[in-house]
């Protein structure tokens, strides 16, 4: 016999009532899965419904692993047979039943991701464009983007208006989708669009299948995109009984395709709806919802509900500005170290972010304190591809390696295949020379142009290194070599960001360090590389925060809370409804937190916004009864590190003070032209340039910046 004395009324309202369109608006933390589950017990225990007239859809494998354990442990034998699955396994069940009524046998075969990376490769051979150049994952979102749109190859080449990327594209669709055809293959973007066209063309087998679920349930609701709920309708229209658990103030999937205005908006379709809503938390403290609530308040599409628990107050969330995201980094890590010191385990803190590139500063300061870190859903910053790529530009600056050669001497495409760097591998190893050194000697008769442009290119490079800071060296590299461009064209927004956020570190670097050379940071950035492989065991976590969602830690830091950034740019240029999903991404991020919630930011210049940072309209939205805010305090040098409770190694150096420069005073430059000194920093000036260039922050002691004589006024 199932107990349900746990439950609190709500709950206790969401597994009993039976009304036949029942949606529970499920807060985060509030015991969902706990609900759904005794709710399948109460319906198999006290309405004798036979468990093989239960569906249950969730979208993750795992979800659904709990779900069926839960009710096994409830029921035993009692609850067997219940259909338990991801959307996508219940749609492979379907499909392996009647999809012969589409012309395709029962054996179809459903392709894995490597599997579509090899019907790419073929793609991307037989015409001739290369997978630097067309990623594999942006061609996978642009074929499932045009199947979910119901736009056919034919019609993706005709859309495409001659342009020769998106012709090139549309060809790759077109290749994919023949591919599939002779393979007898489906996609996991066709299991469903397979299943919704079956019912539609087939409306018998439809009612086959809604007879067999007597009640349908769907967890993760506001997750759902229209074809999903097309497909859910379907299922639950002859029994007409459907349950749903989402939040709609946890929608943060819509560039996925999942639709706020279904769960907010179902009562359009149901108008004998039922609404309850579960508001108690268990997971945080009352001073975390209380922030999220008056953050999440400022939605308007949303169902109104205010999550509280019984836990207590507990702290206030923790508010800090820093000066730069070094000085960020290094407090959040040396609230870590106090934490870890004070009992906390490094596995049950996290530090989230709104974008990869952010992950940078945060992973360096962490790997001097030898403080393990695992990244959840991404690759470290210094091994994802663009920034190895651009690393790989500079060390052919510097030394011309073999192993950078090869990385990027097609790349962007240059038309040079695996046999010519084969045949130029070998002369070089003949005649004792380096790669490089054999196509600037001509010792390679073939490509002769491309190779002359390259040299050129590299050794233009190697002369501007004399003269120009290491910043403008980079931006040199970027537009040069058409990799800025490379990545613009295929609208690559997080590689461009990880690069741009490469730009950055050096600028960073080349302040701290003025009298470095190029060669000496890209050692730096070997001694990153190489630390970061060592044990994760009671890792620290770092993720974004579309990856935290369904997770929970003890402590969370959110970093990089500036307008822009969190909210991002992009977003927000989405209008209303951008910024909106971008709230309700703060408002997962911050319930992640069940005892400490750390919110930091930095009012340092950032190339990824191209502008000076201000503080998040996510921060100035939580009540200040829930909040302290904390400034940047100065630190006090000693022997290279600051003094503070936890020692943590400071990578800057004092910065030498110089009067030189005025607000005000107009300054020439070598690269930028003629600029306006809006602040001087303790010998780090920044000024304003015109366009395209914008605000630079430039060491004043710099030979590239000179004041404007008086004659030079006249």
């Amino acid at each position: 016999m199932v107990t349900y004395s746990q439950l609190n009324e709500n709950q206790k309202l969401a597994v009993t009532d039976e009304a036949n369109h029942l949606r529970i608006i499920a807060g985060a933390g509030s015991g969902k899965t706990r609900v759904l589950t005794m709710r399948i017990a109460y319906l198999i225990e006290h309405k004798g419904v036979k468990p093989y007239n239960i569906l249950a859809i969730t979208f993750t494998n795992k979800a659904a692993r709990e779900m069926k354990n839960r009710i096994s442990d409830m029921l035993k034998e009692a609850g067997t047979g219940c259909h338990i699955s991801t959307i996508h396994s219940l749609c492979m069940r379907i499909l392996s039943e009647d999809i012969e009524a589409l012309n395709y046998p029962k054996n179809f075969t459903v392709i894995d991701a490597d599997d579509q990376k090899q019907i790419l490769k073929e793609a991307y051979k037989e015409i001739g464009i290369d997978k630097k150049e067309y990623p594999y994952g942006g061609m996978l979102d642009y074929i499932a983007n045009n199947k979910y749109q119901y736009v056919m190859p034919e019609k993706a080449i005709e859309f495409a208006y001659g342009e020769p990327r998106l012709v090139n594209k549309a060809k790759v669709f077109a290749y994919y989708e023949k591919r599939l055809k002779q393979l007898y293959a489906l996609d996991f973007d066709d299991l469903i669009l397979f299943t919704t066209r079956l019912f539609e063309m087939f409306p018998k087998i439809m009612e086959k299948w809604s007879k067999r679920f007597h009640y349908v349930h769907v967890d993760e609701f506001q997750d759902v995109d229209k074809e999903q709920y097309k497909l859910i309708r379907y299922l639950s229209r002859c029994h007409d009984n459907l349950y749903v658990v989402g939040d709609p103030d946890q929608t943060i999937f819509t560039w996925r395709g999942a639709d706020i205005n279904i769960i907010v908006n179902m009562d359009k379709d149901y108008p004998d709806l039922k609404t309850i809503v579960l508001n108690q938390n268990y997971r945080s403290t009352n001073n975390i919802l209380s922030g999220a609530n008056s953050l999440i308040r400022n939605n308007k599409a949303r169902v109104e509900k205010e999550l509280f628990s019984k836990n207590g107050d507990g702290s206030k969330i923790i508010h800090k500005t820093c000066s730069s995201e070094v000085a960020e980094a290094n407090y959040v890590v040396n609230q870590i170290i106090k934490l870890h010191n004070d009992g906390y385990n490094y596995k049950d803190m996290a530090v989230l972010y709104r974008a990869n590139y952010l992950s940078r500063e945060i992973e360096k300061v962490l790997i001097e304190n030898r403080i393990n870190y695992v990244i959840y859903g991404g690759l470290r910053f210094y091994e994802r591809m663009e920034v190895k790529d651009i690393l790989s530009y500079l060390r052919m600056i510097t030394r011309a390696d073999d192993l950078a050669f090869i990385r990027i001497i097609n790349t962007p495409r240059r038309a040079i295949g695996a046999k010519t760097i084969e045949a130029i591998q070998n002369i070089a190893m003949e005649k004792n020379m380096s790669m490089y050194e054999v196509i600037k000697e001509g010792l390679y008769p073939k490509n002769r142009d491309t190779f002359e442009n390259f040299v050129r290119m590299v050794e233009k490079w190697r002369e501007d290194m004399k003269n120009v800071e290491l910043e403008i060296l980079l931006q040199e590299v970027l537009d040069d070599s058409g990799y800025r461009t490379m990545l613009e064209k295929d609208g690559e927004t997080e590689r461009l960001e990880n690069v741009k956020s490469l730009l950055d570190d050096i600028q960073e670097y080349s302040r701290d360090y003025p009298e470095s050379t190029l060669d000496e940071y890209l050692q730096m950035i070997a001694l990153y590389t190489d630390r970061a492989s060592e044990n994760t065991a009671d890792g620290l976590s770092l993720c974004t925060v579309h990856s935290a969602k369904g997770l929970e830690f003890e402590v969370v830091f959110v970093i990089g809370l500036s307008e822009g950034i969190f909210p991002s740019e992009r977003t927000l240029a989405e209008g209303t409804k951008g910024l909106e999903e971008e709230r309700r991404l703060a408002y997962v991020a911050y319930t992640r937190a069940k005892k400490l919630l750390y919110l930091s930011e930095s009012n340092s210049f950032s190339y990824v916004i191209q502008s000076a940072k201000l503080a998040s309209r996510f921060i100035k939205e939580i009540d200040d009864r829930y909040v302290e805010h904390v400034d940047e305090r100065p630190k006090t040098f000693s022997s290279g590190i600051f003094d503070e409770d936890i020692v943590i190694q400071d990578r800057k150096k004092e910065k030498p003070k110089d009067d030189l420069y005025r607000n005000g005073d107009t300054v020439i430059h070598k690269i930028y032209g003629e600029g306006i000194v809006i602040g001087n920093d303790s010998g780090i000036l920044q000024i304003a340039f015109a366009h395209p260039f914008g605000v630079k922050r430039i060491q004043a002691s710099h030979p590239s910046i000179r004041k404007k004589t008086k004659e030079e006024y006249s």
